[in-house]
């Protein structure tokens, strides 16, 4: 991005995490000033960099928190400033988005701008719901307009009485508090009362439902299910193929809302396996890692990590700032020499692997104690040992790798502290919106979540990865429902899956 100041104009899509493009996703990275509007996909602002000021201008139905003129005159000014700025927009920009005001804005102020197009809900909800904007046995036209606008003042920019003649698909964005005018004005104006028709709320997202229905019931039904925005409309005979490819409100996970409970940086595994299965994900990390106090005793304990028989590495973390710092002082991997290397389990493993290094001991069990099982099939007397780990790590693999005979120094890689930060509002959501499961992979985010003083939602459960997490939870009066036979996160997820194929 240009250190000029340049703001860019970025479609968010329309609420699933996975249809942001990838230019948006540079965008965000790349950005010194994030201007957002109320997103169906916090997690964007997880993309940003540290030093990113984010602001918040609200713009959600009634609720704007700034009116657009402030926002016009903030990108203009945040972006003379010399600052890479993006403006995110739900959806695409220029789709009912007022992209093209703050376009004209900024050219009119002489401020270099890029206009990024996003997936609009427009297409993309009705896709979700399994209906087809355009279809060769239904329709060869597509018209999409704003229902926003109230047909029943004086006048309108809106012609219902042509919008009633014109053939093929009509899609309608922000109408539901309008929906009994928009369909009377339809049938007023000549439509067939019976033309199906269909609102998506929370299109593409796990929060996502559907109502179906005419132009003469569907009013009635919105209001018995009291249904309301954000929400798309279609308007049309594609609707009736919806009994037949409507696949996402299928998926097993469906209508399960799960918090994740990991940090920030390692809860995109867990969060994807369970969005893919149809989870509503919220990411409420609980702890965050941080260096080790003692950099300097770190350090040198990675560079002579030559000198030893064996690494040991108990967790993915330690690897990660095990090998970053290697490579900081090395330019060659050859430079480890030849150590064996054991991991606890096999997302530890994956992560070592990642660096190309192959792993020597993995143990059936992926917990401490199991490491210490597959240690005593070895014959460590006498053998030096690496133990890279936290600095809260309970003193199992030292104390009983010594046992065995081996000499272990331990290499604390890093710290485990309480996160402070919660700029995607997960916390309010929770306390809001409840869950149906929330999920625990440590001992350490188990007490940093009951640190944080939050109810318990009512109906929820606990997950746990496996027994040390497990104790945890117990001892916070909270005994989990279920345990991960195999302690890893394919482990839980499947144990997850089972659960609520058991308890739908």
């Amino acid at each position: 991005m240009s250190h000029s100041g340049i703001c860019y104009l970025v479609g968010a899509g329309p609420g699933d995490l996975g249809l942001v493009t990838l230019r948006a996703k540079e965008c965000i990275e790349l950005a010194d000033v994030l201007v957002y509007d109320a997103l169906s996909s916090p997690e964007l602002l997880g993309w940003t960099k540290p030093s990113c000021e984010k602001i918040h201008v609200g713009k959600r139905a009634k609720d704007h928190a700034l009116p657009q003129d402030q926002i016009n005159a903030l990108i203009v000014e945040k972006s003379k400033a010399g600052k890479s700025v993006v403006r995110l927009k739900g959806g695409d920009p220029m789709i009912f988005g007022r992209g093209g005001e703050e376009a004209a804005e900024l050219a009119a102020a002489g401020v270099p701008f890029e206009i990024v197009p996003g997936i609009s809900s427009s297409i993309a909800g009705p896709a979700y719901a399994g209906i087809p904007v355009t279809h060769r046995d239904h329709c060869t036209q597509l018209t999409i307009f704003t229902g926003h606008e109230d047909p029943t003042k004086g006048f309108s920019s809106i012609d219902f009485a042509q919008l009633a003649k014109t053939p093929g698909t009509k899609v309608f964005l922000m109408g539901v508090s309008r929906l009994r005018e928009i369909t009377a004005a339809f049938v007023a104006n000549g439509a067939d009362p019976n033309t199906p028709i269909a609102l998506t709320r929370w299109a593409t997202t796990a929060r996502q439902t559907t109502i179906e229905g005419t132009l003469a019931t569907i009013a009635d039904i919105a209001d018995h299910a009291r249904f309301s925005s954000p929400a798309v409309a279609v308007i049309g005979g594609v609707v009736t193929e919806r009994k037949k490819i409507n696949w996402f409100e299928k998926r097993p996970l469906f209508g399960k809302r799960i918090v994740v409970t990991r940090t920030r940086e390692q809860a995109g595994e867990l969060s994807k396996a369970l969005r893919d299965l149809g989870a509503d994900v919220v990411e409420l990390p609980t702890i965050r890692i941080e260096a080790p106090e003692d950099h300097l005793g770190f350090a040198e304990m990675v560079t002579s990590a030559h000198e030893y028989d064996w690494l040991v590495f108990s967790s993915p973390n330690g690897v990660e700032r095990f090998f970053d710092a290697f490579f900081a002082a090395f330019e060659d991997a050859r430079s480890l020499g030849h150590p064996r290397i054991a991991a606890i389990g096999n997302g530890t493993a994956k992560k070592i692997r990642e660096y190309r290094f192959a792993v020597d001991l993995i143990p059936e069990r992926f917990v401490a104690e199991g490491l210490i099982e597959a240690f005593k099939k070895q014959n460590v007397e006498n053998l030096t040992m690496l133990w890279v780990k936290a600095a809260e790590s309970r003193d199992v693999i030292g104390d009983g790798l010594a046992a065995l005979g081996a000499i272990v120094d331990e290499c604390i890689a890093y710290r485990t502290v309480p996160e402070t930060e919660d700029f995607t509002g997960a916390r309010a959501s929770l306390a809001e919106n409840g869950a149906d499961l929330i999920t625990f992979t440590s001992g350490s985010t188990v007490e940093h979540f009951f640190n944080l003083g939050l109810a318990w939602p009512q109906g929820c459960v606990a997950a746990s990865i496996g027994p040390v997490t497990t104790e945890a939870l117990r001892k916070h009066a909270m005994p989990p429902a279920f345990e991960a036979a195999k302690h890893d996160i394919p482990g839980l997820t499947a144990a997850i899956l089972k659960y609520f194929k058991a308890n739908p």
